[in-house]
């Protein structure tokens, strides 16, 4: 199924019938039991079910407490497969409707449970499994952002003009992909000091990042990767011969698509190389504690430093009515895209996904831009505001950029209003989507899109956490 597919679902029923036919009686009818019957879940966590009961508890929102039960878990319920691989743990991941695993995505979904895994083993090692399963994907392919479950598989875009092989879903290059798993390996060791996962095929694996890296900054030559598409959506491919269009080599690193999987303007996609900033300086800081490969590791801090100082130089412009503020994308010759997307990393979710601090000024006025009408995609209607993208088309708000607004807000007032729209936009199926009309809720893309759900799981667990008092 292409991700643009458009699903809309204002039916009660319908949600019902996606969650395995549970039964609708144990709850108030105003609230029906939407989330799967735990005979039908993928994977059952002691600790994440503890987190539900106590939400449930505390928070006296009863909307609230319905969302965070069916949203939070919805990566474990409905879309993980666990096995083991010679003892050794492997997760496949999926999105929710597409049967496959994008790096971005399945990294992102499983991130929320973290803080879990110290009180489940069962948690910790389906965690470890996803790290070692995005291990081989990127070995396999550290061009691709989306893979099957059975290498041997071929699908829809088998016929893309690129190098595409057996096992991979899609081949667009997004520098974002392989930050993910990088993110997703760090947190792990700092919330379980467990290193095992971390062997010589995860040594490889970011190996074959820092190699992609070094490549895609363009300094001899274009590099090995291209890609075209036979398709309507100019988004989805890449002109030029599919290289994109030209760049000067400033030491920053060309993505050819962004975290939409749509393709870049201009190829110096900023949200993402301050992405690879903090990555790299992760991964190398993996490798230290695993005490291996110091010269990969020195390798890793070198292009860090490089790719920071390339941007302290060319990432910002000077906007008429904000200021100094950063560029989504520039080419390195002077030409840059003023706009934010709402995939992360996103100009808003800098703070939540890099190194660029809260209360820089900097990100503070970037922000203000991106959250106004000066930001093509921002869009403000009836049923709420925020920022869309291409992807989808206009008028199209996604939950994902609501939450990046809520986990990087310091304002009470601004996270409450975040949680509200968020709340009103599932349209009455105990679920968030990948967008919806700004004037309808109930016209949506995506009735089954897992990261939209646990991210908003989380966002509703920090806050319960730290200000419970916007909840109530």
């Amino acid at each position: 199924m292409h991700r643009r597919t458009f699903l809309q679902n204002t039916s009660l029923a319908a949600a019902a019938l996606y969650s395995g036919g549970a039964a609708w009686a144990s709850t108030p009818p105003t609230f029906p039991v939407v989330r799967p019957a735990p005979a039908a879940r993928r994977f059952r966590s002691p600790a994440i079910e503890a987190a539900i009961a106590e939400f449930r508890k505390n928070v006296k929102d009863p909307e609230l407490g319905w969302l965070f039960e069916n949203c939070f878990p919805n990566t474990l319920d409905t879309t993980v497969t666990y096995s083991e691989d010679g003892g050794r743990p492997d997760t496949y991941v999926i999105t929710g409707d597409i049967d496959a695993m994008w790096l971005r995505d399945s990294s992102a979904q499983v991130w929320p449970y973290l803080p879990f895994c110290k009180q489940d083993p069962a948690l910790r090692k389906l965690l470890a499994g996803v790290i070692a399963r995005q291990a081989r994907c990127v070995v396999k392919d550290p061009y691709a952002n989306a893979f099957y479950g059975d290498d041997m598989k071929t699908g829809e875009w088998k016929n893309d003009l690129t190098d595409m092989k057996p096992g991979l879903h899609e081949r667009k290059w997004e520098v974002d992909s392989v930050c993910y798993p990088i993110r997703l390996a760090h947190g792990y060791w700092r919330a379980t000091g467990d290193l095992s996962p971390f062997d010589a095929g995860w040594r490889a694996a970011i190996g074959a990042t820092l190699r992609t890296f070094r490549e895609q900054q363009r300094k001899d030559s274009l590099g090995p990767y291209h890609f075209q598409r036979t398709t309507a959506f100019a988004s989805d491919g890449v002109p030029l011969g599919g290289y994109g269009y030209p760049v000067r080599p400033v030491g920053l690193i060309c993505s050819s698509f962004r975290p939409s999987d749509d393709a870049t303007l201009f190829s110096f996609l900023i949200p993402s190389n301050f992405f690879a900033v903090r990555s790299l300086r992760q991964a190398a800081e993996l490798l230290d504690a695993t005490r291996q490969d110091a010269p990969l590791a020195a390798g890793l801090r070198a292009l860090a430093t490089e790719v920071a100082a390339a941007l302290a130089k060319y990432a910002t412009v000077s906007h008429p009515t904000h200021g100094q503020i950063y560029a989504y994308e520039i080419n390195g010759l002077g030409s840059y895209n003023l706009m934010d997307d709402a995939n992360l990393p996103s100009l808003l979710s800098l703070p939540y996904l890099t190194d660029v601090p809260l209360m820089g000024q900097t990100y503070l006025r970037t922000r203000r831009f991106v959250l106004s009408p000066d930001n093509p995609f921002f869009f403000k209607g009836k049923a709420g505001e925020g920022i869309g993208g291409p992807h989808v088309g206009l008028h199209m708000i996604w939950p994902l950029s609501i939450v990046a607004r809520g986990l990087t807000s310091q304002d009470g007032e601004e996270i409450r209003s975040c949680v509200k729209m968020l709340k009103a936009s599932h349209a009455g199926t105990g679920y968030l989507h990948e967008s919806f009309h700004q004037d309808d809720a109930s016209k949506f893309s995506r009735a089954w899109f897992a990261w939209a759900n646990t991210i908003f799981g989380e966002f509703l667990w920090k806050t319960y956490k730290e200000r419970p008092a916007l909840l109530a």
